[in-house]
């Protein structure tokens, strides 16, 4: 009967489930470490926080790379200096454009900016309303 309920979960499922249960004794199962901490892929999602004009340096560096996704808190260098922030984004917009990447803004503080290989959703009802707003 056993045998019968495994061949149909197996069948169901897909896969089969190799562990032998019933040979388990110990208190604790090993686990490998090295495969736990091998990742999926080769892109990084790497924060920064932009305090002044030259700290977008190396978040240029990081985007030539090809493999990072920079996630920017723009608010110290947003309070302190507003010319000296719109120089800073003018300098990513235009690294992103000669990498044919993304860089878009979100909420007031953060910047996302991206290589060519992702891209960043926006929804059609806030470029309606950023059209709208330039137009006016």
């Amino acid at each position: 009967m056993k045998k019968v309920l495994d061949k149909i979960k197996e069948k169901i499922s897909g896969l089969r489930d190799n562990y032998d249960y019933d040979a388990y004794s110990g208190d604790y199962i090993e686990v490998d470490a090295d495969k736990s901490e091998q990742h999926a892929s080769n892109v990084v999602i790497r924060p920064f926080v932009i305090n002044d004009f030259a700290d977008i340096k190396p978040v240029l560096d990081a985007l030539r790379e090809g493999s990072t996704i920079a996630l920017m808190n723009i608010r110290p260098l947003r309070d302190r200096d507003i010319v000296e922030l719109k120089r800073a984004v003018n300098k990513l917009k235009k690294t992103c454009d000669a990498l044919e990447g993304d860089i878009a803004g979100f909420g007031e503080d953060w910047i996302i900016a991206t290589p060519n290989f992702a891209y960043v959703h926006r929804d059609r009802q806030i470029e309606e309303l950023e059209d709208s707003g330039e137009q006016q």
